[in-house]
């Protein structure tokens, strides 16, 4: 028998069509001095546009972890999960073009002579002023919100 779906998203057999959703992480990595670690995207979607390092967290990994890894692949910065601190998740339909993506941030501070390089799919990587960050057409993704939650959080 086929399912067909009605206009309501029920399908015929009234089960919920049940939508793809892809979990990420990212990192707002902050030295003391304020300066906050951004990634220039090498790939699409966003391709050339700062945003925040992460990615998909593969399987068997918590958020937690795959914020670390993706961290460290992206920027070559190495932090602890446990000095992670949550700043949100983020989940508006429409965040990301490629589908429905739901990630959840994280805030961790670096020591002032952490060194970053590009890695993976990082064209490039710039030490950012909080107070000084671009604007929104700037950023990938919802990353200014993100980084505005991080703002309002630290007083910065």
């Amino acid at each position: 028998m086929t399912d067909t779906t009605s206009t309501d998203g029920a399908t015929e057999s009234g089960h919920e069509r049940a939508e793809t959703i892809r979990y990420t992480a990212d990192v707002v990595a902050v030295r003391p001095d304020g300066r906050v670690l951004l990634i220039k995207r090498g790939w699409p979607p966003h391709q050339g546009l700062l945003a925040l390092p992460g990615g998909h967290i593969d399987i068997g990994e918590t958020s937690r972890t795959a914020a670390v890894r993706e961290l460290h692949e992206e920027t070559g910065v190495l932090v602890n999960a446990t000095d992670l601190t949550l700043i949100g998740v983020y989940d508006e339909p429409d965040r990301d073009p490629r589908g429905r993506y739901v990630s959840v941030a994280y805030l961790v501070g670096v020591p002032a002579e952490a060194e970053a390089r590009a890695g993976d799919d990082a064209a490039s990587v710039q030490w950012i002023r909080l107070d000084c960050l671009p604007s929104a057409q700037h950023l990938a993704f919802d990353h200014d919100r993100i980084l505005a939650a991080v703002c309002t959080t630290t007083g910065r």
